[in-house]
């Protein structure tokens, strides 16, 4: 996939989270009710995250056929580039993969410091690619 047609597809999946929230998950007060669709937004958001980081990173790059990146990857690979970046990205890991993706968590705070983090990956992903792209025209 090219990378600013991963950045665009990593962006319509974090729609697709919020759509999911705003009409499936319910929400009463500080909580969402539903916590089927509180995981399914979760894990849609993160596979977002990954869409971007891959195009970015280019972690698959270095791996045999077949065989998929781990979080520890991803984290190393942020950590050479941009410190700052990698916690955000553990942040996200922690929120909506384990807390929104696995428990369902209902707080709505939580959930918006998820799609939070996420927003903020997926929006680095795409300046680094931008920058890229056009030193790679500048230096042509």
């Amino acid at each position: 996939m090219e990378q600013n047609n991963a950045i665009q597809e990593a962006e319509r999946y974090l729609q697709n989270a919020r759509q999911i929230l705003s009409e499936k998950a319910g929400k009463d007060g500080d909580y969402y009710t539903d916590r089927k669709y509180v995981k399914m937004a979760g894990n849609t958001a993160w596979c977002g995250v990954l869409i971007a980081l891959d195009a970015t990173l280019q972690i698959k790059s270095g791996m045999k056929k077949g065989q998929r990146p781990d979080v520890k990857d991803y984290q190393e690979a942020l950590e050479k580039l941009d410190k700052k970046m990698s916690k955000h990205f553990m942040g996200s890991y922690d929120v909506l993969h384990k807390s929104l993706g696995y428990d369902g968590v209902l707080n709505f705070d939580v959930v918006q410091i998820g799609l939070k983090e996420a927003q903020r990956i997926i929006d680095w992903a795409g300046m680094r690619i931008a920058i890229s792209s056009y030193i790679h025209v500048i230096t042509r």
